[in-house]
């Protein structure tokens, strides 16, 4: 009788512990990786026959990948802000890295405008409100956004500031604050202490990967020199140097998910990879696509993209929805079960697409640059001009179709994407119809956000 008892007891006691935090042991931890600089077809599963990419092709085979997927702006400091915020460009202000007054004064037709460097705090970004809601934050590699991560929700900082790019991927790294470890090269250090995080933390954690790899500078893995050089070029991609650099970081993401895995976290957490933009142009190209990082062509915004959760999103699925990493915030939420949160966010909830429930997603993306970026190679380069990768102006994608419009002269580009993956044809002319669409759906944005236009001519541009 006595062992009947204290056995019942003992089991009171255990469904009460279990009924005492049903609601943190559902929640989902969450990993976004946010390369940078990893162009559309810089990995195996998207087709690349020179980089190799084994354990990120995995970590895709686990769940859907889109192929229309993309950046909310071409370069870095933007786009980061965008993924962080859930919101375009013209509600946080940041467009560029630095000064918006880019290349040479003239050959800029247009006063720009000014350009935002530090993102506002009073934003309530994803950090901010997993912490709110029983998250441990973990920032690992670049931040690009303010001086300290640690002031926007983050719990742990590992070597992110306001820097966009790493002195050396050699120590002494000089403007990356990261403490040391048994790694050398940046991109293993970071990881290095990424998995210190996920080995002591207890769920639910949320980690930001972020490493400042595949950027400038290029600074090869010296041991996985010998295998590119011997490989063949493919497709405008044959850079050794870069490609061990691609290889290193891939082998660290597969540290990643076997941390992951040895500790039994793998199938509870969403898991997000995409790349804040195009691949650099010269060193890495992503044919048929046109143009590179800073440029609005598909090249400079279509990004490798996919979502990972044992259970919820199928293995081995693929959609040719066109999604953008502001989608990553709502997303997210819906699976952390995170509701009531008052906020406007110009994504969407992609969970219905994920889980199979539907095949299309009809609504509008935009981009807005009213500002200069130059060209990085005049005499190899894929832009409107070979002075500057974008010039003022806004692009939107419609179901199949894009449209360019440019701020200096009221130029308009029309494309169809199902036929002209690599924007070579300009229908603008010969489909007027369409183009009057689009225009007219882009200026009815521009009113809704507030958009900023550049009008004021430059005194110093010269024609």
């Amino acid at each position: 009788m006595k062992l009947k008892l204290i056995i019942g007891t003992i089991l009171i006691a255990f469904y009460s512990s279990c009924d005492s935090q049903p609601k943190n042991n559902t929640k989902p931890n969450i990993l976004i990786i946010n390369i940078d600089d990893m162009g559309w077809k810089d990995v195996g599963f998207m087709g690349s026959e020179y980089y190799e990419t084994p354990n990120i092709d995995y970590l895709a085979s686990r769940g859907m990948v889109f192929t229309n997927g993309y950046a909310a702006s071409a370069n870095c400091a933007p786009s980061r802000a965008c993924l962080m915020t859930g919101l375009w460009t013209p509600r946080h202000g940041i467009y560029t890295v630095n000064s918006s007054e880019r290349g040479e004064s003239k050959d800029r037709k247009l006063i720009p405008t000014p350009n935002t460097t530090i993102l506002a705090p009073e934003h309530d970004i994803i950090p901010k409100l997993l912490k709110r809601n029983g998250y441990k934050t973990c920032h690992a590699g670049k931040w690009h956004l303010s001086k300290n991560p640690l002031e926007y929700g983050f719990d742990i900082n590992i070597g992110g500031g306001h820097n966009g790019l790493p002195s050396s991927y050699y120590p002494p790294y000089k403007n990356v604050n990261i403490a040391k470890g048994n790694s050398q090269y940046l991109t293993d250090l970071v990881m290095e202490n990424a998995l210190k995080f996920v080995d002591t933390i207890a769920s639910p954690f949320f980690l930001y990967y972020s490493p400042y790899a595949v950027h400038t500078p290029i600074m090869p893995v010296d041991s996985l020199l010998p295998k590119y050089k011997k490989k063949a070029p493919w497709n405008g991609q044959g850079n050794p140097e870069y490609a061990t650099m691609v290889d290193n970081l891939d082998r660290n993401i597969g540290l990643l998910i076997n941390k992951l895995k040895e500790r039994n976290l793998f199938d509870n957490t969403l898991i997000v990879f995409t790349s804040d933009n195009g691949g650099l142009y010269g060193i890495t190209k992503q044919k048929p696509l046109r143009a590179g990082k800073g440029s609005y062509y598909e090249g400079g915004i279509r990004e490798p993209f996919f979502f990972v959760y044992n259970g919820k999103i199928e293995p081995n699925s693929k959609s040719e929805v066109p999604i953008t990493n502001l989608d990553i915030f709502p997303t997210m939420l819906k699976y952390a079960g995170i509701e009531n949160t008052q906020l406007e966010l110009d994504g969407a909830n992609l969970s219905s697409v994920l889980e199979g429930e539907t095949e299309t997603f009809e609504r509008s993306l935009f981009w807005h640059f009213p500002i200069y970026l130059q060209a990085y190679n005049k005499k190899d380069n894929e832009n409107r001009d070979p002075l500057f990768r974008t010039r003022p102006g806004s692009v939107m994608r419609k179901g199949d179709w894009k449209l360019h419009y440019y701020f200096e002269d009221n130029g308009v580009e029309l494309y169809n994407l199902s036929q002209d993956i690599g924007e070579r044809n300009n229908l603008a002319t010969i489909n007027l119809e369409k183009k009057e669409e689009l225009l007219d759906d882009l200026k009815n944005w521009w009113k809704q956000t507030n958009a900023p236009i550049p009008t004021d001519l430059n005194p110093e541009y010269r024609e």
